[in-house]
């Protein structure tokens, strides 16, 4: 008797036969202490199916919407009907060298990691497993940190924010800071700008006290000048990070400032490539590295990179929004950290997916569900998908 026959059968591979996209633009309203904005924020569903019927569900933002699901449903989809979409490694590989043949990146990251997930979650589903466990199962539970804190709130607005979410149990604490900066035109003189950011940030810290952790967030509209003042000013309130302190996420001028402040710096959302997190690491730039699957090429990208960061000794971290997808990554791996819960990005996942998680007590458990263990709500996306593109306004 063979040695085999009593072994389980193969998993029949997973033929794909179907990939769609669907662009979205979707007003999203913020509520807090009085105060009222509405923003639009765009985003892009993609669906793949198979011929056994299994269906995944990728997700991309902080993009030009339009651009990612034509290069979803024009290049990605033609390429891989026909392949296994078990097959995650063998197809993100083809699709790199199709969609970035020569390193760049951009918007082909965030259509990879749009169909990468969707293959995820297949894969997942056809296993009969949570993505998480899948990915490895290193926990059940991750913690968060809330972003609440956006530059058109005033001062006195902030701090009652900060007061509000505290004592709704939320301990960790984001704002963005350099709002006026870099990239506006007839900005303020940059001085000015990183002086009121001090102020605002010590107000939080001088509200909520010192058992709260604070992180702030530039989004890269600080040149390494301004970037360290800023962070000199700062180190007296003890912050858990600095998010994106520099253009362009410089990994030289992220190693000098690390060099000359205490505040710990993170980076990474926004980045396309594995090579670039690679010399974040060699260059000692960074304390924490943030690759997002939902814009960092999806998960067969970001399991490489955190295995980097393993490597380096060096934290990962959630920066850039969608806890319902990066959870998984962080619940999945010995190294995963904080998952960021972004309350514009969750009141937009909130309106076209069904089955997400609540936080509790600055914790987010991860479904026992196959697959991502939420569902879009398709007619929500169909409906959002005839909203006006935002045309590179409400990009997150």
């Amino acid at each position: 008797m063979s040695e085999n026959a009593n072994a389980q059968p193969r998993l029949r591979p997973q033929r794909i036969v179907r990939v769609k996209a669907w662009p979205m633009n979707i007003p999203v309203k913020i509520e807090v202490v009085g105060v009222s904005r509405t923003m639009p924020l765009s985003a892009c569903l993609c669906e793949v199916e198979t011929a056994d019927g299994f269906k995944g569900h990728g997700f991309t933002a902080i993009t030009e919407e339009d651009v990612v699901s034509e290069a979803i449903n024009k290049v990605i989809a033609p390429t891989v009907v026909g392949c296994d979409a078990m097959a995650t490694e063998a197809i993100w590989e083809e699709l790199n060298w199709v969609l970035t043949p020569r390193g760049q990146s951009g918007y082909a990251s965030h259509a990879i990691a749009a169909f990468d997930i969707a293959l995820w979650d297949i894969k997942a589903k056809a296993l009969g497993m949570p993505l998480w466990r899948l990915i490895g199962g290193a926990r059940a539970e991750v913690p968060i940190y809330t972003t609440f804190g956006f530059g058109f709130l005033s001062r006195d607005e902030l701090v009652s924010a900060a007061k509000y979410w505290v004592a709704k149990g939320n301990k960790r604490l984001k704002m963005t800071v350099a709002g006026e900066a870099m990239r506006h035109r007839n900005r303020r003189p940059l001085g000015e700008v990183i002086r009121e950011d001090a102020a605002r940030v010590m107000a939080v810290r001088e509200a909520v006290g010192n058992d709260v952790e604070i992180y702030i967030d530039a989004n890269c509209n600080l040149d390494a000048v301004h970037a360290c003042k800023l962070a000199k000013m700062l180190e007296s309130a003890n912050l858990g990070f600095f998010e994106e302190p520099v253009l362009q996420n410089d990994a030289r001028h992220l190693a000098e400032l690390r060099q000359r402040t205490s505040v710990r710096i993170a980076v990474g959302q926004n980045e396309g490539q594995a090579f670039r997190f690679r010399d974040l690491l060699m260059q000692q730039a960074v304390d924490f590295i943030q690759p997002n699957v939902a814009i960092t090429g999806g998960f067969s990208q970001c399991i490489k990179i955190a295995g980097m960061a393993a490597a380096f000794n060096t934290s990962i971290a959630n920066g850039g929004a969608w806890p319902f997808h990066n959870m998984h990554l962080h619940a999945g791996l010995a190294n995963g950290g904080l998952v960021e819960y972004h309350h514009p990005a969750v009141q937009l996942c909130e309106q076209i997916f069904t089955g997400l998680p609540v936080p509790e007590n600055g914790v987010l458990a991860l479904p026992e569900a196959p697959g991502l263990g939420f569902s879009p709500i398709l007619e929500a996306v169909e409906e959002f998908s005839r909203y006006p593109s935002a045309r590179g306004k409400g990009k997150g």
